[in-house]
């Protein structure tokens, strides 16, 4: 498959266009991975955990180097005027990182739960929607835009989300902090 063609077949994916394409052309579908689903594994306690990768964070700046400075004639008149070169860096400001943390078990997302959730989210102006009790896209963002807001940047559901929204019971331990 030649570059033009899947630039038109991925294109047309995106947008939801059909086109009348060559046949033969095949386009292959790649889930970003902001859109994968998320791993979560089992401690041998029983408890969920979910891994996500926060992206590195890269700080662009442009500056105007002075190549070579004026040049004055003894009256003080400018003969030359100073010349600049356009310059940018990037730099890594923060490294990419895994991070795992504890998050709700997949068997205790029930559709009862999502829903609670969603209502929830859309209570403090997160989920904007028609409550589906399906963890859809929609659903996701709200969760990553509220977690984004706690220092949590993932739309897997942390299990000290779940507890702040009331959806998950707060450990014994935790009610005297």
């Amino acid at each position: 498959m030649n570059v033009r063609n899947s630039r038109l077949a991925a294109l047309a994916l995106a947008t939801g266009v059909l086109c009348a394409c060559d046949p033969a052309v095949v386009p292959e579908v790649i889930t970003p991975p902001a859109l994968q689903t998320a791993r979560v594994e089992r401690d041998a306690s029983g408890a969920c955990f979910g891994r996500d990768v926060t992206p590195a964070v890269i700080e662009t700046r442009t500056e105007q180097v002075m190549v070579s400075p004026a040049v004055l004639g003894p009256d003080g008149t400018v003969l030359s005027p100073a010349s600049f070169q356009t310059v940018t860096r990037q730099q890594i400001v923060r490294e990419r990182q895994e991070v795992l943390f504890e998050t709700v078990c997949p068997e205790d997302l029930t559709p009862a739960f999502i829903a609670a959730l969603q209502r929830a989210l859309a209570a403090r102006g997160f989920y904007i929607g028609p409550i589906t009790a399906l963890m859809d896209l929609r659903t996701k963002r709200a969760i990553q835009l509220y977690q984004r807001q706690r220092g949590h940047d993932t739309p897997i559901l942390d299990i000290r989300t779940a507890r702040e929204l009331g959806l998950v019971a707060v450990p014994r331990d935790d009610l005297g902090n």
